[in-house]
């Protein structure tokens, strides 16, 4: 049988790739961080957390030099190498540590979560309690937690949990949200709260981040077109699990998060005729094109791209990493 022959039995197969999808602004600037740190000072360079939540990029750093751990202690107490703090930010407790044992520490926290800190704390000192709409246990949530006081950051993670909440003067509160939660969940639960504790301050802008919701919008509107969807990204990104549960609300029967093209369930994939592909804010271009030549290996893949928005938010490096600014690697 010819090899014209063996590409005519596939099965035809339009794909729909998603756009916007992949690295956000503040992604980018994280590993661009890392890179320039080691390009800049040399390896190793240590990363407290992983960079971004993706295998594919931290093993890539690791070959260059980067070494990463959950926490400093560690990293070597004579060590002269940068530290750097991953983009989901830290408590403060983190960079305090650090000044205490010299380390010349590069904060790579993206500036849409350090906005959500700056909120926080000026809640806090204004007297309010505040609430935290967020995942119990993921690296941000701790993060904006550790701003304050133990105590002074209620989580709330659920629509029942909005439901029973008691604060301690109901006409004294605000809230503010992790960057890469899912638009429809916040929102119910922002109404439930809302209506509970009308006098409740707002963020002055909505907290979940551009990306987030951009690749959600682009998935509600592809998923009720496709028999399945494919989302590149980890199990333990949050805006990629919240890029698959948009699939499936919106009416994609398969809706299926994996990491490689080797994590494929084909038996899920059997039959259909058309099949959407998204990629959460860690995840590099490069695993999508592997997983459409996972399918084109099998279909006869035609890909269509759909718009919905645009996107060209940049952000600068860190302080210590711009080569525009005199002198940045001495100091």
């Amino acid at each position: 049988m010819s090899a014209i022959d063996t590409a005519a039995e596939k099965p035809a197969l339009r794909v729909l790739l998603c756009a916007p999808r992949g690295f956000c602004a503040g992604v980018v600037r994280a590993i661009d961080a890392v890179e320039r740190a080691l390009a800049l000072y040399g390896p190793p360079v240590y990363v407290r957390h992983e960079i971004v939540h993706n295998k594919y990029v931290v093993e890539g750093l690791k070959a260059k030099g980067a070494i990463f751990v959950e926490e400093l202690d560690e990293i070597p107490a004579d060590t002269t190498a940068p530290v750097i703090f991953s983009a989901h930010g830290v408590a403060k407790s983190v960079p305090l540590e650090a000044a205490a044992r010299n380390f010349y520490a590069i904060d790579a926290t993206c500036p849409l979560v350090t906005k959500v800190h700056r909120e926080a704390t000026v809640h806090y000192k204004k007297g309010r309690e505040v609430v935290l709409i967020g995942h119990a246990g993921h690296p941000e949530v701790i993060g904006t937690m550790g701003q304050l006081p133990e105590g002074a950051v209620t989580l709330i993670e659920t629509a029942e949990q909005a439901r029973t909440f008691t604060p301690r003067d109901p006409a004294n509160l605000a809230y503010t949200t992790q960057t890469t939660l899912s638009i429809d969940d916040t929102a119910a639960i922002v109404d439930i709260l809302r209506a509970r504790f009308p006098a409740m301050t707002a963020p002055h802008k909505e907290d979940i981040c551009y990306a987030t919701t951009n690749r959600q919008e682009a998935v509600k509107k592809v998923a009720p077109h496709v028999d399945a969807m494919i989302v590149v990204g980890a199990p333990n990104s949050s805006n990629s699990q919240r890029l698959r549960e948009a699939g499936e609300r919106a009416g994609c029967r398969v809706a299926v998060l994996v990491q490689r093209a080797s994590e494929i369930d084909w038996e899920l994939f059997d039959g259909i005729t058309s099949l959407a592909v998204t990629a959460g804010a860690s995840a590099p271009e490069i695993l999508v094109e592997e997983i459409i030549d996972a399918f084109a290996a099998r279909f006869a893949v035609k890909v269509e791209t759909v718009h919905t928005v645009e996107e060209d938010v940049f952000f600068p490096l860190p302080r210590q990493l711009r080569p525009d600014i005199p002198d940045a690697a001495a100091e």
